[in-house]
């Protein structure tokens, strides 16, 4: 499969428990369609079997394609997972699937039309389901430090689904230095400074309590990072040669 219309890319750091039921949606939503599509699974510098689960799922998917990033961070991970991807589309998720499969379809067109897709908890049409009060309390002070310092006018930049047309991705993602968490505001950064669209849909979110996101460190660390983003952004880091 030389291009297929979609890509979902999946970053994965120990996600052997997790991964099965999240391969077994992805392939089901695939088989219903009348698009191609294949699965990117990015092996992160786990510690259990996660690539030995990949893998048998391999054996059976001709489909999923399996890759190895050993520098820790989903930012990395997804980073080696969208510039090896073939899609037209290319839509990347976290292996819990807060949000239902079936909204995939809403990121693409002609339901939706974008140079980037993102799915937001904030925005009207969205549900929360599940989350704790503090979480929620937690991400909103982050995104009005996102809006103030980085991102204005976008409301929920952290949600894990994203979905880019195939040039944008290699137009920005090349330009990426981020590794952890705040990738994300990154890319966004990169892709408003030059001039690309950014849709926010509002979408079902389940809230899960095994989230790898620690609320004290990841936080510092996220407030940091947009401090670094725009500290690249003067010295020229964003700029095309």
């Amino acid at each position: 499969m030389d291009s297929p219309f979609l890509s979902i890319v999946i970053p994965c750091h120990n996600e052997e428990t997790r991964l099965p039921r999240a391969l077994g949606q992805v392939f089901t939503f695939l088989e219903e369609q009348d698009y191609s599509g294949e699965v990117v699974v990015i092996e992160n510098a786990s510690t259990d079997r996660t690539l030995e689960v990949a893998q048998e799922y391999a054996r059976t998917y001709p489909s999923l394609r399996i890759l190895q990033e050993g520098r820790r961070g989903k930012g990395q991970a997804v980073k080696t997972g969208i510039l090896a991807a073939r899609g037209e589309y290319r839509f990347i998720c976290d292996s819990d699937f807060s949000m239902p499969i079936e909204e995939v379809n809403r990121f693409l067109p002609p339901t939706c039309e974008g140079d980037i897709v993102i799915g937001s908890r904030e925005v009207p049409g969205a549900i929360r389901y599940g989350e704790p009060h503090y979480r929620h309390l937690t991400g909103r002070v982050f995104n009005f430090l996102i809006r103030l310092i980085v991102l204005p006018g976008l409301q929920d930049t952290q949600c894990g689904f994203k979905c880019f047309r195939a040039e944008v991705v290699k137009d920005i993602f090349p330009f990426q230095t981020i590794p952890g968490w705040s990738f994300d505001v990154e890319v966004l950064y990169i892709a408003r400074r030059r001039g690309y669209t950014i849709r926010e849909i509002g979408i079902p979110w389940y809230f899960n309590a095994d989230s790898r996101v620690n609320v004290l460190r990841d936080s510092w660390r996220m407030f940091t990072d947009l401090l670094a983003i725009r500290r690249n952004a003067q010295r020229g880091a964003y700029d095309r040669a």
